[in-house]
């Protein structure tokens, strides 16, 4: 597929039936024109006569004012009633409808990487988006395949981003076997844009040396596509598929950017094809791609698209095929249908050199930001910086944004009137970083705390928009699924069973941690005014969703003693399970009691929970030193209403709520009653327990006369209320959250528990469950292997580090050892990562 040029092997257009249902074998070359109603209307006069113009409109202010409170009191509410409270936002303005939120922020994110389960995906901050994306075909054992999703069934040798800024630029490096495709992202914003401003896409490709000298190696083939979920008609132009001087691909409009065009340049010699199509499925495109791809191999032995449109086509996809190595460019421009627009100079600015000289100017940009915010030159080699900047870049490059409704599965007690055992949750918006591109690209609570972590390092405003995000998906009571899977898209990665998500459940409030982080950052003059500004902003506003998540954890997850706490959600009845997961706690199968009940006392809730007092307490000591006037939202049976009553006030009991709180679950003696186990040194969770429980084999009959065998639970021995014997990472929560104090014995226990290579020190971090655990690296089910049961993981190692390096510089008999500790387990775990990004 070499020669002279762009060419199709031909130019025919097929013809197809109207339909739409998805099929891109279905074409007929579309003639758009748009239609534009017109209407008229006539005029008349009225005519008042002998009335006094006063008492109309005094009657009419009535009979309006009248009819407004009818609507707001009696037929809002009554509408309203009939929502299930599960799934009725809380009652505040949402936070992201703060100005700070608006006008240059809004627009400076509109585009963006924000489809991470993609190799390759753009897509704008909005419901009904332009989606971009790239295809491309690799070899696996010989045979192709098409690329698209990320998924380790395609067997990579590695692919991420080595660098991004979170807003306007990032570089990726995937390498599949014999080829490596380099991809880099600009967004760009002149006079001219349209709203969100252009973008453009670099796309590399080489074989390494290593390469085999086969033609299977020595072609690449690549799909860029648009995509408009809204299903507005695209429009294509053959001009620059046939002529290599032409770059419009394709063309089209979106009332929030105007007019926009595709186009592409590149100096090497490429053959191109393509294929339109209308589907309202955005999930399954590679699907449809490869059966158009079959269609054609089995047609004619050849890997190309068949060169033609549906009518009014909402997919676009264009095959890019040439000799390797190649390098093209792609640029997206907005806005193009006005006088002042600059078609040609901004596209001259989006491809070859003058995109060159950019992406180089933003890697700068991009390395010297990252020595400014993190000062690693003088404490880390070359190499180790190197994959701390893909660290952060992979984090900024994994942001998404989702749309859709949450699905809710409530208990039959419930008693609502529905059709099904699901409830849907109002459509809703999130904005967020996602734990793993190709198992989980999606929202997960509890990793967020972590993620933001080090994003408000990075960006402050990014990390105040994710948070927004995620607390206006809070309901009335003041819960937040804990799980995202928004659209059709995150819809498609997840096994239907796990989609539903458990109102009585919840997930650690890590949220705590970065707001605490913030707070601190105030106290410690790391922001500048303006950004002071916006956190103490946005703190305001979201200090009554904050107090009502706090107050559900503190009612719903409470326990039978005084402040103690369990996660919900625990299966008392399994009969599969060796020990019930903790979905809820977000530590999965972590060894806890074995039979579920109302009795246990979860020890890592109990100081999540300190965590959230400790820091609303400190948020309202933040807020309340400004003497200012706030709207309280009171909630009367039929309607609402706002008074005005000064800030300190209306904080002063809440306060004194929080701090009482924080004070008892911090108080050391009342831990050690609850979860200390002297015996051992360690502090263990409380429960309905007994160690001998097993899995074994038993033998099934499925049907009539089939028998077959599954591993069920074999309880051998009867369970008594008594902590539960296993030391791992729960054990360390009191540790972590620094309520032992510096001069205890229990201080010295922890450290060697912590240090203790035959308990869960190893070479590369701590292990999530002591080796001498009964439970120790053992399947939970059948198919379960172990997850928290001695794997490594990275956020609860940097929490046990935080803890060490703050009790390494108190003062007390332990210092010196906690900062030999400290440092050990430091350069342990950097030298884990850094083997594990060098090998891969």
């Amino acid at each position: 597929m070499t020669g002279g040029g762009r060419r199709t092997a031909r130019s025919r257009t097929k013809s197809g039936p109207d339909s739409g249902d998805g099929d891109p074998s279905q074409t007929a070359r579309p003639s758009l024109r748009r239609h534009r109603d017109r209407s008229k209307s006539g005029g008349g006069f009225l005519r008042i006569l002998d009335v006094n113009l006063k008492y109309v409109l005094g009657a009419g202010a009535v009979a309006f004012l009248v009819i407004f409170f009818m609507v707001n009191h009696l037929v809002k509410p009554a509408e309203e009633a009939k929502r299930p409270r599960v799934v009725t936002p809380f009652p505040a303005p949402k936070i992201m409808d703060l100005p700070q939120f608006q006008g240059e922020h809004r627009e400076s994110l509109y585009w963006g990487t924000y489809r991470p389960h993609i190799y390759l995906g753009i897509r704008a901050r909005v419901p009904r988006s332009l989606l971009a994306g790239l295809m491309w075909i690799g070899v696996t054992d010989g045979r192709y395949s098409l690329r698209h999703v990320c998924q380790d069934s395609d067997g990579l040798s590695s692919y991420g981003w080595t660098s991004h800024n979170g807003r306007d630029f990032g570089h990726q490096v995937l390498v599949d076997h014999g080829t490596v495709l380099a991809t880099s992202f600009l967004k760009s914003k002149e006079v001219g844009s349209g709203y969100g401003g252009d973008w453009a896409v670099r796309i590399e490709v080489q074989s390494p040396k290593s390469t085999p000298d086969k033609e299977i190696w020595k072609n690449s083939h690549l799909f860029f596509y648009l995509a408009d979920e809204d299903g507005n008609a695209l429009d294509m132009s053959t001009d620059a598929l046939k002529n290599r001087d032409r770059t419009l691909l394709a063309s089209g409009t979106k009332s929030d950017i105007g007019d926009w065009q595709l186009h592409l340049k590149s100096t090497d010699d490429i053959e191109m094809h393509y294929l339109g199509f209308r589907t309202p499925h955005m999930h399954n495109l590679s699907d449809l791609v490869q059966e158009n791809l079959g269609a054609q191999a089995r047609k004619y032995g050849g890997l190309q698209l068949s060169d033609s449109t549906h009518h009014s086509s909402n997919v676009l996809v264009f095959q890019i095929s040439a000799r390797i190595p190649v390098k093209m460019d792609i640029a997206f421009v907005s806005g193009v249908g006005s006088e002042r627009s600059r078609v040609k100079e901004r596209i001259s600015s989006l491809t070859g050199e003058s995109l060159t000289s950019r992406l180089e100017e933003k890697q700068r940009e991009f390395n010297n930001k990252f020595e400014k915010t993190f000062n690693l030159a003088d404490k880390l080699d070359k190499e180790s910086i190197v994959v701390g900047k893909a660290a952060i870049g992979n984090m900024l490059g994994g942001i998404g944004y989702f749309y859709g409704q949450s699905k809710l599965s409530v208990p039959a007690a419930a008693n609502l009137q529905r059709h099904n055992e699901y409830l849907s949750y109002w459509p809703a918006e999130l904005y967020s970083a996602v734990p793993s591109r190709p198992f989980f690209p999606r929202g997960f609570l509890w990793d967020e705390g972590f993620h933001q972590l080090l994003i408000w390092r990075w960006d402050i405003r990014i990390c105040l928009d994710i948070l927004g995000h995620w607390l206006d998906l809070m309901n009335i009571d003041g819960w937040i699924p804990r799980e995202q899977i928004l659209g059709a898209e995150a819809l498609s990665k997840v096994p239907e069973e796990f989609v539903p998500q458990h109102p009585s459940n919840g997930n650690p409030p890590t949220l705590f941690l970065v707001l605490r982080d913030l707070i601190d950052g105030m106290k410690a003059k790391k922001f500048n005014a303006a950004e002071s500004d916006e956190i103490s902003s946005f703190l305001e506003s979201a200090s009554g969703r904050l107090d009502a998540w706090f107050q559900w954890f503190n009612t719903t997850q409470s326990g039978k003693e005084k402040r103690s706490y369990y996660w919900h959600g625990r299966d008392s009845t399994t009969l599969r399970e060796l020990n019930p997961k903790t979905l809820s706690s977000g530590l999965d199968d972590y060894p806890r009691a074995s039979h579920p009940s109302e009795d246990e006392r979860h020890l890592d809730l109990r100081c999540w929970i300190l965590l959230a007092a400790d820091c609303m307490h400190s948020i309202g000591t933040l807020l309340g030193k400004e003497d200012k006037t706030i709207k309280v939202k009171i909630i009367h049976l039929l309607g609402n209403s706002n008074v005005h009553v000064p800030f300190s006030d209306h904080l002063s009991q809440k306060m004194q709520d929080y701090s009482a709180t924080a004070k008892l679950l911090a108080d050391f003696d009342y831990l050690n009653q609850m979860h200390f186990d002297a015996a051992d040194g360690a502090y263990y969770d409380f429960g309905n327990h007994t160690e001998k429980v097993r899995l074994r084999w038993k033998e099934v009959m499925v049907g009539s006369n089939h028998a077959t065998r599954e591993l069920v639970r074999d309880v051998l021995e009867r369970p008594t209320l008594r902590l539960v014997p296993h030391v791992g990472y729960v054990s360390l929560f009191p540790f972590m959250r620094r309520i032992i104090p510096t001069d205890s014995w229990i201080l010295e226990k922890q450290l060697d528990l912590i240090s203790n290579k035959s308990v869960l020190w190893t070479d590369y971090g701590l292990r999530s469950l002591a080796r001498t655990s009964t439970l120790y690296m053992k399947r939970n089910t059948e198919h379960d292997p172990p997850y928290w049961r001695g794997p490594i993981w990275m956020n609860m190692n940097y929490l046990i580090l935080s803890a060490l390096h703050h009790y390494s510089t108190e003062d007390g008999p332990y210092r010196d050892r906690a900062k030999v500790i400290y440092d050990e387990l430091r350069g342990n775990l950097i030298r884990c990562i850094f083997s594990l990004y060098s090998f891969f």
